[in-house]
């Protein structure tokens, strides 16, 4: 028995910051539909460098209106640590009581004019202006963060975050479930022991994940990019092959001892909810 799977499952969704007035409509109807699941909580991602920074406040707003549990992205990005106090102030107000510390990506053509500000210093900078509020999750990477200079300066940031007083973390989402479970392996040898919820990535386009894994480092298992590959002008087939590589996926994680599962749903509802039922979750 490993000490994630003594851990209460939880399950979770989340949400891409909406651009426009549309796009914010489309989320709520996605979050209408499952909420009617019984995720634990929803969370809205925060763009680079803060950059749907408003999108992300509305929707965290319209979503806790609705009597959900959500949880905002947050990093300095380019802001003050005044602007992100502030930030926190109206989340605490609004009844918010999760939230996503990380590092954050700069926008393009910002360069090197603003200091990336870690997200083991947003983490303590949180814990410094709010106390025990907010349950603070932070982010983990099974395949190595792409910045990372090596596994084992990976594993000492993510150390770092957790010693600032994260509560758990949520992972890059991956195909290869040995990945996820070397990756405990090695944080149990490191004394983490908080719970890191694999994240899920529902495959229903080959373009789109494509684009998303090279940009974040996440492995496409070649037999799974070969299948996609001759699926991809069949979408139904894409669609039914995808669904049973991370059904399968899903399983080996609960049953191998992960606390849960965060489905990264980008802002669609179908595809995760089909998970959901087939999991039996």
């Amino acid at each position: 028995m490993t000490l994630q799977s003594t851990f209460k499952k939880q399950f979770s969704c989340e949400f891409s910051a909406p651009k426009s007035e549309e796009a914010g409509a489309k989320l709520l109807s996605a979050h209408d539909r499952l909420a009617a699941l019984g995720p634990a909580y929803f969370s809205v991602t925060y763009g680079a460098g803060g950059s749907t920074k408003d999108g992300t406040k509305q929707a965290v707003i319209d979503i806790r209106a609705k009597g959900s549990d959500v949880a905002p992205h947050l990093s300095f990005g380019g802001d003050s640590a005044d602007k992100i106090e502030a930030l926190l102030s109206e989340y605490k107000n609004a009844n918010v009581t999760r939230v996503v510390a990380l590092r954050g990506d700069m926008p393009s053509g910002m360069g090197g004019s603003v200091r990336l500000t870690y997200a083991n210093e947003l983490v303590d900078f949180i814990r410094e202006k709010t106390g025990d509020h907010f349950h603070i999750e932070v982010a983990a990477y099974p395949e190595v963060h792409p910045d990372s200079r090596s596994v084992e300066s990976d594993l000492d940031f993510f150390k770092a975050k957790v010693d600032a007083g994260a509560n758990s973390a949520i992972t890059q989402y991956f195909y290869n479930p040995a990945a996820y479970f070397n990756f405990i392996d090695a944080c149990e040898k490191k004394g983490v022991s908080i719970p890191i919820i694999p994240g899920i990535m529902p495959i229903s386009n080959f373009q789109t994940l494509v684009r998303f894994s090279d940009m974040c480092g996440a492995d496409i298992p070649r037999w799974i990019r070969k299948n996609l590959e001759y699926y991809q002008d069949d979408k139904e087939s894409l669609k039914a092959f995808g669904h049973e590589v991370v059904l399968r996926l899903c399983q080996d994680l609960l049953t191998g001892g992960a606390p849960g599962l965060h489905f990264y749903t980008l802002n669609q509802s179908k595809p995760t909810i089909r998970l959901w039922r087939d999991l039996g979750l």
